[in-house]
């Protein structure tokens, strides 16, 4: 067996790790990667392997990073399958045709700027056509359904705690006699958040391939979370003004929602409006109703009596029109928005930010990790001016950043999931992760005399 690292080695986005068994290939997500635009169309564009080689795709979940390059992936050769749980299944079907709508709208709107400068236009980089041709390719499965993606491996999906959907995956091998079993993580979640249930740590793995996105902290307490998240929203409002909250369409904003209604139930934080300004959500919580297998009993139940906090919030506005989210920057009195994408590179939170940045009554709430080079990140650090489509902004808002609301696990979480598999491991490779976090982790793990720990580099292939 060899595995090749292609995408998430040596930074989180792009995940994509490709398996030689049997003298087949098995592709363990395709994520988008997401970094300094230029590198970034380059490096999704082209893949390092050729992809009519490979047999079958496994997908852990939906976010953008670890499914969004499929579109790319079929449009040069890719036949077979695309496992992964119903849930993601529907949420990436959704998730890959948003992604691919906001390629060709920030390209036409990146071209009328070009055409201006007398600069020639660009291509988006994948189409909805692309997109449309993925989502037959999905089949879905049950958590715990033993399946063959390739001859020999017999491989399931379980609970990963991170968003909807969200798996890891486990796979046992007979290759040449003998068996082995890999674990991949995907991303993983946390324990005793809203909405989703607890992530299922790895058992009896000889080979763990694992993210390492918070290796060097542990996450504060979610209540403690909560109550910085209420505090930079009460003073916002409470000085008249907007509260700009990048986030994801899927799992973020849901919780955010939840969030956001016990604040204004309880009279921590004035009611004021509360928009969603995201196609994609829309559509997803459609697609939260109808998987209530996801959930713990206590939100199945309200899921079912459609009495969610996330879907029927008074104060909260599904936002679908681009007119509409356009009049939203129109407006001066406090309101809260939140719009995709979780690390502000495109879609409508873009051009919510490029007409809320100037004003000093506003806030950016950071409530996710960002990546190098997004303008989440920039924002993030703070810099004072942030280049948005080509034009340089002075940064006068606010910027929070609520580091405890994150989705993926900290690094007692972490350590955990490693340490769960002690007995039995040979190999563990620390990937979704920059290298100081990874690092750190690493070296956690060596101390518990854990001493096979990798952190392998972009294409570098290892034989097992």
């Amino acid at each position: 067996m060899r595995i090749n690292f292609h995408g998430a080695a040596h930074t989180v986005t792009g995940s994509q790790h490709l398996l030689e068994i049997n003298e087949s290939k098995l592709l363990l997500d395709c994520g988008l990667y997401q970094g300094k635009r230029a590198e970034t169309y380059e490096r999704n564009l082209n893949f390092a392997y050729d992809v009519k080689t490979v047999n079958a795709v496994i997908l852990s979940h939906a976010h953008i990073d670890h499914a969004g390059n499929l579109p790319n992936l079929v449009k040069q050769g890719y036949q077979g399958h695309i496992f992964a749980t119903h849930a993601t299944v529907d949420l990436a079907s959704l998730m890959i045709l948003d992604s691919a709508h906001i390629q060709e709208s920030d390209a036409q709107f990146v071209n009328k700027k070009r055409a201006q400068r007398g600069e020639t236009p660009i291509e988006p980089l994948y189409t909805t056509e692309d997109a449309e041709d993925v989502v037959s390719m999905f089949k879905g499965v049950d958590y715990g359904e033993a399946f063959e993606p390739i001859p020999g491996v017999v491989a399931r999906l379980f609970e990963a705690g991170h968003i909807l959907g969200s798996a890891g995956v486990s796979l046992e091998i007979e290759e040449k006699g003998r068996k082995t079993r890999l674990w991949f993580s995907g991303d993983i979640g946390r324990y005793r958040m809203p909405l989703l249930r607890d992530p299922i740590l790895p058992d009896a793995v000889d080979t763990l391939i694992m993210e390492s996105t918070y290796g060097d902290k542990s996450h504060s307490d979610p209540e403690k979370a909560f109550i910085e998240f209420r505090d930079v929203v009460k003073r916002t409002i409470e000085r008249g003004g907007k509260v700009i909250v990048p986030a994801f369409a899927v799992g973020r904003t849901q919780e955010l929602v939840y969030n956001l209604n016990e604040m204004m139930q309880s009279g921590d934080v004035p009611r004021v409006p509360v928009y969603v300004d995201s196609p994609l959500a829309v559509n997803a919580t459609q697609v939260f109703k109808n998987h209530t297998e996801c959930f713990d009993e206590e939100t199945r139940q309200f899921v079912m009596e459609a009495r969610h906090p996330a879907l029927d919030f008074k104060m909260l506005t599904y936002v679908k029109s681009v007119d509409e989210s356009k009049a939203l920057n129109e407006r001066k009195d406090p309101m809260i928005i939140i719009s995709a994408s979780g690390m502000a590179e495109t879609g409508r939170i873009v051009h919510h930010i490029r007409n809320n940045i100037d004003n000093p009554k506003n806030t950016i709430c950071i409530v996710s990790w960002q990546a190098p080079n997004t303008m989440g990140r920039r924002l993030a650090d703070r810099e004072p001016q942030v280049n948005i489509f080509g034009e340089i902004y002075q940064r006068k808002c606010d910027v929070a950043t609520i580091g405890g609301l994150s989705g993926h696990a900290g690094q007692d979480l972490l350590m955990k999931y490693a340490l769960d598999v002690k007995d039995t491991v040979k190999q563990i490779f620390l990937v979704h992760g920059e290298e100081k976090q990874a690092m750190t982790l690493k070296g956690l793990l060596n101390e518990q005399k854990l001493s096979q720990v990798h952190y392998p580099k972009l294409h570098e292939s290892v034989e097992l």
